[in-house]
């Protein structure tokens, strides 16, 4: 358990916390959401002692243990990755440096006995001996094979690096577990594997991520961090967005009938109280749900950008064939033979290499000709492209954003037009006057939407859209996308957004051809397992 009582912290003239109050207890995972910039790193720095809070103190139990991911990839290069992992248990690896320093000595004192006697006590009752063969099993289950357990960190890739670290602060079942986006840099079956672990993990964990699937799976609790507040709510991340725009909605909403609000919420809350992410919770979750009242659910604070892709042109049958398509860089055959047909109403994701996938959007994007095949494109097509390196565009000398935007105007439309269209992406008052260079990613990213849905184009090309996107703006992105009625393929990592999305699964294997399943996400991952075990 740990809890923070009266907790705040100043930033200058900043307020990031006031007063915070919480318990967080063991048995449940808490997801910690808020803008960016809100202050949740700085709270999970808080908690870990890395910061001190200006007013207040976090209360732990001496006896307990708190783990913590760290984010100093290479705060470990001269040590083996087993090492690495044990050192995640500070006592732990204290004993074992200790006791392997005395059985080293030449001159073995009775005193050195007695000292190694106690040590090997203390080490076992913190199952010292098992110590090997637990970090083995976390580094195996996120995908670091035996083969790397002896090699020294410098050795290993950044992602490589990341599982590491993670299984470092896993092991050793930790009292509090603090993790600060774990899923970043890992591939979709470590980040099964995670969710399984965190699903079955007896202690208290408090996560942030971006990932709104992964906060579905594991969390039994939302710890929103709004109004320089922390609010605890019971449920999972979809609970409580759903919740907190029907607490917006009748705020905001002055002619509707609160009575109707009441229903509506009491009857959404009764849809969520049977869907728990962790079976040991589920009877006690239900019954705290059955207990909310609209009251218990603020309104939010945050601000959601208007992402609406409309089409200016109904689109044709006749959409795009791709015939032999094949793409070579340096050297090594990214596809190869690639055929398929995009259909008016095709979503398709697609799956398999970075390199690959970029190559073929490019492609398809006519960014670049084709190596090999050919490509055509229906008529009545217009294409809009979300590039992963979205850089290019932000090297010329516009002075504003409003100049920016005015050059994919295909309509050359007013000034007032233009900021209130950037106003709608949150570019609001003066903000509309910076210069495109000196943008955030996440504001280069909302930028590019905006040129997009100036278009009004009926297929949508899209290379990793949420990277750099808050959980605000993945929403409204994935909304829109969500209601689109014309042609896409994109690629993206984010499981919800690809679920809600795809109608249609690519993927691009590794010896260059491809898989083409007229499934959603979850089936095809669902066929590909039932694959194996045929």
């Amino acid at each position: 358990m740990i809890a923070v009582s009266n907790v705040s912290l100043r930033f200058g003239d900043r307020k990031l916390f006031e007063d915070v109050n919480i318990k967080f207890t063991p048995g449940n995972c808490y997801g910690l959401i808020g803008a960016n910039g809100a202050g949740k790193s700085t709270f999970i720095k808080i908690l870990s002692g890395e910061i001190d809070p200006q007013e207040g103190n976090v209360i732990m139990n001496p006896d307990e243990r708190l783990a913590i991911l760290k984010q100093n990839h290479f705060e470990y290069e001269e040590y083996t990755v087993l090492e690495t992992v044990i050192m995640g248990h500070k006592r732990l690896y204290e004993v074992m440096n200790e006791k392997n320093a005395i059985y080293m000595k030449e001159d073995f004192s009775d005193e050195d006995g007695m000292r190694a006697a106690e040590l090997e006590g203390e080490f076992a009752d913190l199952n010292g001996w098992e110590a090997e063969s637990e970090a083995a099993i976390l580094l195996q289950g996120l995908g670091i094979p035996d083969s790397m357990h002896e090699k020294k960190m410098s050795e290993l890739t950044g992602s490589e690096k990341v599982k590491v670290l993670l299984s470092q602060a896993l092991f050793g079942k930790p009292d509090v577990l603090l993790l600060d986006e774990p899923t970043n840099h890992l591939d979709i079956k470590a980040i099964q594997w995670l969710e399984d672990f965190l699903i079955n993990f007896d202690n208290t964990v408090i996560v942030v991520s971006h990932d709104r699937h992964f906060l579905n799976k594991v969390c039994t609790h939302i710890a929103d961090l709004d109004f320089s507040k922390i609010q605890v709510y019971v449920g999972n991340y979809d609970f409580w967005y759903e919740s907190s725009q029907l607490a917006t909605k009748l705020a905001s909403d002055q002619n509707s009938k609160k009575e109707e609000k009441i229903k509506e919420l009491q009857a959404f809350i009764a849809r969520f109280s049977a869907n728990a992410s962790k079976s040991k919770q589920a009877t006690s979750r239900k019954k705290m749900l059955d207990k909310i009242e609209l009251d218990d659910i603020r309104p939010s604070s945050r601000k959601y950008p208007y992402v609406n892709f409309s089409m200016k042109r109904e689109i044709g049958n006749d959409v795009l064939q791709v015939q032999d398509l094949g793409y070579t860089f340096e050297g090594e055959k990214l596809f190869s033979n690639l055929n398929f047909t995009l259909n008016k109403d095709d979503k398709i994701i697609l799956l398999g290499g970075e390199l690959a996938k970029s190559a073929l959007l490019r492609v398809l994007a006519e960014e670049e000709e084709p190596q090999e095949g050919s490509i055509r494109w229906g008529v009545t097509t217009t294409r809009a492209y979300f590039p992963l390196d979205n850089a290019k565009y932000f090297e010329g000398s516009e002075p504003s954003l409003v100049d920016w935007l005015r050059q994919y105007s295909p309509d050359d439309e007013s000034e007032t037009f233009l900021r209130g269209f950037l106003g709608r992406m949150l570019f609001s008052g003066e903000e509309v006057k910076k210069k495109p260079s000196v943008l955030s990613g996440g504001e280069k990213v909302r930028c590019m939407l905006s040129k997009m849905m100036l278009s009004e184009s009926n297929v949508l090309l899209l290379d990793e859209p949420t990277n750099h996107l808050d959980l605000e703006s993945i929403q409204a992105l994935n909304n829109g996308l969500t209601a689109f009625k014309g042609a896409m393929i994109f690629t993206s990592h984010d499981h919800q957004f690809i679920q809600t999305i795809a109608n249609r699964v690519i993927e691009i294997r590794e010896d260059g051809s491809i898989l083409d399943k007229q499934l959603s996400y979850d089936e095809f991952l669902e066929w590909k397992e039932a694959q194996k075990l045929s």
